[in-house]
């Protein structure tokens, strides 16, 4: 199988549960699955568990997944494993939720045929088909594909995240400061460490040559208080 942008090693288990805003012992439990009240389970992003720290490209993505799920429903994410297992099968890919082709187009067929065969509850569907024949994405599918940019709209892979939604600067993207958040290049977290160090925002964003609205999205995705900055 051909290696892409998918597999990239990011991060280090800490920084990623840091990046996507979930604890840690939660994202090594997606990953490498555990024992819980005395079972063995499996991971859910790996098809089986590898013993590495590190997280690639494309479970980032997949975890970002799985934390608009958990969210939402507060469920546990044992009963999407089927689902993404029965998705990584049909496509032939380890990362089936940072291809295009389920979510698009004709195939989201596939959502549909995951949910039936994997017995998934009706209230945790990605996706359903009404009597109009339209396929519609239910709230927390349709949350997370709003922050996620495909290489190609039908048949390419998620090549950057927008952590905070479609209408916020801040990206994380593999190819631009190896996977750090970041506005137009700047790391957030650098930011950050500016404006905690007592600088305005008007000053930050003066030194990096930003829009103040650059600055304010990366204060708000680092949780900074902007009226310390004020």
């Amino acid at each position: 199988m051909a290696t892409t942008v998918l597999d990239r090693q990011l991060y280090d288990e800490t920084l990623a549960a840091k990046v996507l805003g979930v604890p840690r012992p939660t994202l090594h439990y997606w990953l490498e699955g555990g024992v819980r009240r005395g079972r063995t389970y499996a991971p859910i992003l790996r098809p089986v568990a590898t013993g590495l720290n590190v997280v690639t490209w494309g479970e980032l993505v997949e975890a970002r997944y799985l934390r608009e799920y958990r969210r939402s429903f507060g469920a546990s994410m044992q009963r999407l494993r089927g689902f993404i297992e029965y998705l990584r099968g049909e496509l032939g890919v380890p990362y089936p939720l940072a291809h295009a082709r389920p979510w698009v187009g004709p195939g989201r067929h596939l959502f549909i045929s995951a949910q039936e065969q994997s017995g998934l509850p009706p209230e945790m569907w990605a996706c359903v088909e009404p009597q109009s024949g339209v396929m519609l994405l239910l709230p927390p599918a349709e949350s997370f594909l709003q922050r996620v940019e495909f290489d190609a709209q039908d048949n390419g892979v998620v090549v950057r995240l927008r952590p905070n939604g479609p209408d916020s600067q801040v990206v994380i993207d593999p190819e631009i400061r190896f996977g750090s958040p970041a506005v137009r290049g700047i790391p957030t977290e650098t930011i950050a460490e500016q404006v905690a160090a007592g600088d305005s925002i008007e000053s930050v964003a003066r030194d990096f040559d930003l829009d103040l609205s650059a600055v304010i999205d990366a204060l708000r995705f680092e949780r900074v208080d902007q009226a310390q900055a004020a």
